[in-house]
């Protein structure tokens, strides 16, 4: 007994003891699955509803209806600006009494169907479709059909549709029909002429038109062989055809579809005589391939055109002129030369217009001359020209040169003045501003000037000679970052405002630009929204975002904070979150989620309930914070996002590293010995790179979808942002070289955690980029982890939801110290609804 006593009280020595932690182990968190569980986007769905108006503008007046959802259900009110007036479009509990008594089904007022409105009687009324649960025999049932003799067919039953119109202002609903809304299969191929005159569309890489008459038979029944249909053009091929594209189809598919009719984009002239098309040869352009392992019996193969950066062939583009009346086709002008992309300026659209109403993409012109930009291989140079409509000669008129890439991203110019003005957008000054030109391309004056940044032009009143546009940076006193609405006269004079505050606004402008909706927030704060006019007066605040459910969870806001770059002088803005049930006397991981740029940053400005990558990471129990860098977001000023060119590998790697060691030094609930990073795509890319340059300062990583050799990246992305050496020889031949460093040439200095994940289908970030940087680490015999997200596309889809999970248990282990090695995801099953 003596003796088994003994051995009992040194088997109770020498077994540690899990029960009682140290007190290092006292300090760290413990991941709490459930609370990020409550965040799930499913979960935010039911607690936040709208954060935003989003004006239906009108053609009557300035007026636009909007709908507004929140813990009390939806409600629709119909706004009037220039009565500074708003109103319910009608009222919930008659609307509900009125359905329930029309379709017998039961309605009630917090719990109405999302509705899609077409106003209709000069504005005066409202139609709209609901589905009942009545069934009736399907439409297409009672039409004559083939039968075998004798046979009996069931007859198709389907729900019954009810096709509603409402006064507004009234007291009841009529019945128009129990018609469903025809899916207009003709809406995916036909591009019809402004006049209605004549339809163009795509065939076996052809060109082909049908007039009025052949096309009214078509979209009641493409396949009437009464239909006659006129084929244009002959000379069409794959890769060099006109419309008809087959991007993110598998070859099988593709076969399939060789014979169907397809779109063709085009911009029309005004009196719909003429259109212009631009045609492109890719077929020197090498193919690429992925293969779906999960469609369908057999693997399928995908087969597309990419043109990879630094490789010597490049796209071919054309502008061909299109005659209605006489089918001639006219050849713009180009120096088919020099490698070049090619973009034709579109009007803007309008805002009022009806979902169903045809909204042809017009020429820039009302008069018919077709101004298009030209862009070098190296990005380095932007010209814009404009060429006759008859005979595609060719003018330049504006010329744009820099030592690094020209930041172009759909900066369109803007004709005025019965198109005797022009107005620019340029960063030729250090600073994106607007400059004023006449018709000849001659500058007449800089609009806006200053160390700010313009961003989007949102028009300009002819007669007052006055432009709008949104900036960033213009008050120093708040984040550059925050966007505004401004307005100034083009003489450069009395730059104004219209909707001050310390906070980023998005702002929606009527087509008279005689008023605009203003939402605005931070990430801390709650969203709000406002109509102004155009002197920036306020004329009536709309809504508050209902965010008490999401409140009554524990949810807190996130902190933004600014710091130092690794140069000591450059501001850098971030957001940092914190778990909501952050305890001060605990030592939490850093995490850091990446986006490098240079085209934008990861940094939220404004609230967003999408919180899966930051706000809902941080409750598994980190300190996760997001940050710009410099070579980032294009808000700020040229030097700033251009800071990496040449250096797209490393250079916002330094300034990770020292925003992390500042916010550890000003908080003591930080564990700077225990830092994290992940991102995806651009983010995939620095994660990686991040645990490569810094080894001993990151110690876990998980990244997704990554361009980790840029060699194999597409070369739109990798020479504009790193840079492309154009070199002539002595007889004048140009030749293109490119030089960048890959993540796979650091893989000896792997020493954390890396998990490398990539979609197998991602025909964006091809999976050979991803499956490259294995080899590396293989190579140099590195242990680290990899998943294949079968089926997966660029965004992972589907398995977004998955993939949540999978950085959580991998910062839970490595960071954390505890690993999750339960088979079931629970924290996704408890959200699946039971099978009956």
């Amino acid at each position: 007994m003596k003796k088994l006593l003994l051995f009992a009280l040194l088997l109770l020595v020498s077994t540690p003891n899990f029960s009682q932690e140290t007190p290092e182990e006292k300090k760290t968190p413990k991941p709490n699955y459930r609370l990020a569980a409550r965040f799930s986007p499913t979960n935010i769905g039911k607690l936040v509803h709208s954060t935003s108006v989003r004006p239906n503008w009108l053609k009557r007046g300035n007026r636009f209806w909007y709908q507004y959802k929140t813990s009390e259900g939806s409600k629709y009110y119909l706004v009037d600006a220039d009565a500074r007036k708003r109103t319910e479009l009608f009222d919930n509990v008659k609307m509900a009494k009125w359905l329930s008594e029309i379709t017998k089904d039961p309605y009630e007022a917090k719990h109405l169907p999302r509705f899609s409105f077409k106003f209709v009687k000069n504005e005066t009324a409202i139609r709209f479709r609901v589905t009942s649960n009545e069934k009736v025999e399907a439409k297409e049932d009672k039409k004559d059909g083939k039968k075998k003799k004798g046979a009996k067919k069931k007859p198709k039953m389907e729900k019954k549709v009810y096709h509603l119109e409402y006064r507004i202002g009234g007291n009841g609903l009529t019945i128009i029909d129990n018609e469903k809304e025809e899916r207009k299969k003709w809406q995916s191929w036909a591009n019809v002429a402004p006049d209605s005159s004549i339809v163009i569309y795509s065939k076996n890489h052809n060109l082909y038109w049908m007039d009025k008459e052949n096309f009214l038979k078509a979209t009641k029944d493409e396949k009437d062989s009464t239909i006659v249909e006129n084929q244009w053009t002959k000379d069409g091929v794959e890769n060099y055809g006109y419309g008809g594209g087959s991007w993110g189809e598998n070859n099988e598919t593709k076969k399939k579809n060789k014979d169907k009719k397809k779109r063709v984009f085009v911009n029309w002239s005004r009196d719909s005589k003429k259109f212009v098309f631009q045609r492109t040869d890719s077929r020197h352009i090498n193919d690429l391939w992925v293969i779906n392992t999960t469609s369908g019996k057999r693997p399928t193969l995908e087969t597309y055109k990419y043109h990879m950066a630094g490789e010597k062939d490049f796209y071919k583009p054309e502008l061909l002129i299109f005659d209605i009346a006489s089918k001639d086709i006219t050849k713009v002008k180009l120096d088919s030369t020099v490698q070049q992309s090619v973009s034709v300026y579109s009007a803007p659209r309008k805002k009022a217009i009806d979902w169903d109403e045809l909204n042809p993409t017009y020429l820039l012109s009302k008069k018919g001359k077709v101004y298009f930009s030209t862009v070098s291989r190296d990005r380095k140079r932007l010209d814009i020209h404009v060429a006759d409509i008859n005979t595609g000669e060719v003018k330049t008129l504006i010329e744009e040169h820099s030592n690094t890439y020209i930041e172009n991203r759909g900066k369109a110019i803007r004709l005025f003045n019965n198109e005797t003005e022009i107005l620019h957008w340029s960063e030729r000054d250090g600073w994106g501003h607007f400059y004023l030109y006449d018709s000849n391309g001659k500058l007449k004056r800089q609009v806006t000037d200053g160390p700010f940044h313009v961003d989007s032009f949102e028009g300009i009143d002819e007669k007052n000679r006055v432009l709008y546009f949104t900036a960033n940076g213009v008050n120093k006193d708040i984040d550059p970052y925050y966007s505004h609405l401004y307005r100034i006269n083009l003489n450069g004079s009395g730059m104004r405002n219209l909707n001050p505050g310390d906070f980023n606004t998005g702002v929606n402008v009527s087509d008279s630009k005689k008023f605009f909706v203003s939402n605005f927030s931070r990430v801390n704060t709650v969203p709000k929204s406002e109509l102004r006019s155009s002197s920036g007066a306020l004329i009536m605040s709309f809504e508050e975002a209902d965010l008490s459910q999401l409140f009554a969870t524990g949810y807190k806001f996130p902190e933004p904070f600014k710091v130092k770059a690794d140069d000591g002088i450059t501001d850098i803005y971030g957001v940092m979150y914190k778990p909501f049930d952050f305890d001060p006397n605990k030592k939490y991981p850093l995490i850091e989620y990446v986006y490098p740029g240079p085209q934008t940053e990861a940094v939220s400005k404004s609230f967003s309930p999408r919180m899966n990558r930051t706000d809902r990471m941080a409750q598994v129990g980190f300190i996760v914070i997001t940050l710009g860098n410099r070579g980032g977001h294009p808000s700020r000023s040229k030097w700033y996002h251009t800071y990496g060119y040449g250096n797209l590998r490393d250079y916002g790697l330094a300034d990770k590293k020292y925003v992390a060691e500042q916010l550890a030094d000003k908080h003591d609930f930080i564990d700077i010995e225990k830092v994290g990073i992940f991102g995806h795509s651009g983010g995939g890319f620095m994660s990686t790179a991040a645990m490569l340059v810094y080894p001993d300062f990151f110690n876990v990583a998980v990244s997704s979808a990554g361009n980790h050799d840029n060699t194999i990246y597409n070369s739109w992305w990798s020479e504009t942002h790193h840079g492309i050496e154009e070199i002539k020889d002595a007889k004048g031949n140009i030749s293109y070289k490119y030089q960048i460093d890959k993540n796979q040439s650091l893989a000896k200095n792997l020493k954390g955690k890396l998990m490398l994940v990539t979609g197998d289908v991602d025909n964006n970030v091809h999976p050979g980029g991803t499956i490259r940087m294995a080899d590396a680490l293989i190579k140099a015999n590195k242990r680290f982890d990899f998943m294949i997200m079968p089926g997966q596309r660029h965004g992972f889809g589907r398995m977004t939801e998955y993939f949540f999970w999978l950085k959580a248990d991998y910062f839970s282990e490595h960071l954390l110290g505890v690993k999750i090695d339960n088979v079931n995801m629970d924290e996704m099953n408890r959200e699946r609804p039971k099978k009956k």
